[in-house]
This record gives C-alpha cells, structure tokens and sequence, in this order.
C-alpha cells in the first residue's frame, strides 16, 4: 500500500499550506474538508493524484 501524508507548512505571514500525497480520487477532499474547518480558505489545486482512479481509504486522524 503507498504511503499517505499530509505536509502542512506555516507560512511567516500566519498562513497555513497543505498538500495531501498518496491519496487517489476525490476521497482527498473528504481530509480537506477537515483541515479546511480550521480557517478561511483562499486557494484550492488539485494534484495530479486527484485524478487518478481511487482506491479503498481510511482516514485516521492522530494527534501527538
């Protein structure tokens, strides 16, 4: 199975980035939707990933 992560970067001006890897289709925007609750968002691309056939995902959410 490939890995899945999300990278999120803090910008110095407050604003968050984030790009989500090894997730096909559209199940990504159910972990967008997620991180979107956190803030107003103000650009949205989609990956080539997103275009890709889905497969069978599970999201865990893991706070340390």
């Amino acid at each position: 199975m490939q890995k899945q992560e999300i990278e999120i970067r803090i910008l110095p001006d407050g604003r968050v980035e984030y790009t989500i890897k090894g997730v096909k289709g559209s199940a990504c925007e159910s972990i967008s939707a997620l991180l979107e609750k956190l803030g107003q968002v103000e650009l949205e691309e989609r990956t080539g990933e997103y275009y890709e056939k889905e497969t069978d995902t599970t999201i865990h959410v893991q706070a340390d």
